[in-house]
């Protein structure tokens, strides 16, 4: 369980497939405080660490992971907003974030406004469950966001300057491809309705 407070964007120093895996090795500045076994949110997406050498960790993506999210497109250098696990007894400053990536968007639009970013994300939805409401909760590639502008296939969020400089943000334009997860407590009341008024 995540809250969405990435706490810094790792870079890929390494990747190798194999057959429909995809090892990925990072390095971030916590590196020394990783165990084997550990869950660590990357954009979004919870994976165990697998190895920790040199200075670096590494984590599997299977085929379902990679088809459901953005990981598949990583290149040597990218930054990967990642997030440990909350603990139980620490404050939850964002939201309900499971790790579990409900599909991918892609940025249509990007506005800097005076000082800070509106970016613009359309998706497809790949269940009638998946919906964002006005002022409701969202994760964009692991970042807890509040939802503007909430449409049918589309939404807005607003970044403030902290946010872009420590997350991946800063180097998302037209046609980035994001990975989001819809609000697990919207996701559950959607399909009850859905349910109940099929009865």
């Amino acid at each position: 369980m995540f809250s969405g407070i990435v706490e810094e964007a790792a870079k890929v120093v390494a990747l190798r497939q194999e057959q429909g895996n995809l090892h990925i090795t990072m390095s971030c500045s916590f590196v020394n405080e990783l165990k084997i076994d550990q869950s660590v949110s990357h954009n979004g997406v919870c994976l165990t660490v697998v190895d920790i050498s040199n200075n670096n960790y590494t984590v599997t993506a299977i085929k379902e992971t990679l088809e459901k999210s953005n990981l598949g497109n990583l290149q040597l250098s990218d930054k990967v907003n990642v997030e440990r696990s909350m603990r139980p007894d620490s404050l939850l400053d964002g939201h309900i974030v499971q790790g579990h990536v409900d599909q991918t968007a892609v940025c249509s639009k990007v506005e800097e406004a005076d000082g800070s970013w509106y970016y613009t994300f359309d998706y497809i939805p790949a269940q009638e469950d998946y919906i964002t409401v006005e002022k409701g909760s969202v994760s964009v590639n692991g970042v807890s966001l509040t939802v503007v502008n909430s449409r049918e296939n589309s939404f807005q969020v607003a970044i403030i300057p902290f946010t872009y400089e420590i997350t991946n943000f800063h180097t998302f334009k037209v046609g980035t491809i994001v990975n989001i997860e819809f609000d697990v407590i919207g996701k559950y009341i959607a399909k009850m309705m859905k349910h109940y008024l099929k009865k």
